[in-house]
């Protein structure tokens, strides 16, 4: 089984995302997203509220499992048994920082990252773009998969 994982905070998950990974069920047999706990983050939304996003966007997609993991993202693929990983680029600057990490993980474990790039219409979006708009009471609707809904 071709199995990747899609390492991230999805804070919160976006359109972005979504169409990464629904480009990456075409390319493997299972696509873990795997919602990282870093306990110096400061979140947006709560672990709880992110990962029901993501279930409730990929409620219909038997190819998707949601999973939270802490410690080295190489770690947690050897203990599930993937060896890719999946990572968007939408720019220059994100294949520079995200090529450091793939050289290094599969330096430490041999584990391949799979780079896709982000569709045009979706390569503005990014998390921290979302949570300016929804601090800022602008419509974020437009930016987010529609399980995405802040009270």
């Amino acid at each position: 089984m071709k199995r990747a994982i899609f390492p991230g905070s999805f804070d919160p998950i976006t359109l972005g995302h979504h169409d990464i990974i629904q480009r990456g069920i075409k390319l493997f047999d299972e696509v873990v997203i795997a919602i990282g706990i870093n306990s110096e983050k400061k979140y947006m939304f709560s672990l709880e509220q992110r990962q029901q996003y993501i279930e409730e966007a990929f409620k219909d997609e038997p190819k998707v499992k949601v999973v939270t993991y802490t410690g080295l993202t190489i770690d947690f693929c050897k203990e599930i048994d993937a060896d890719f990983i999946l990572r968007g680029l939408r720019n220059p600057a994100d294949f520079e920082f995200e090529k450091a990490i793939a050289h290094t993980n599969r330096k430490l474990s041999k584990i391949e990252t799979v780079f896709l790039l982000t569709a045009a219409k979706t390569s503005y979006i990014s998390s921290s773009i979302v949570r300016d708009v929804i601090r800022n009471n602008g419509d974020y609707t437009v930016l987010v998969p529609k399980s995405v809904r802040v009270n």
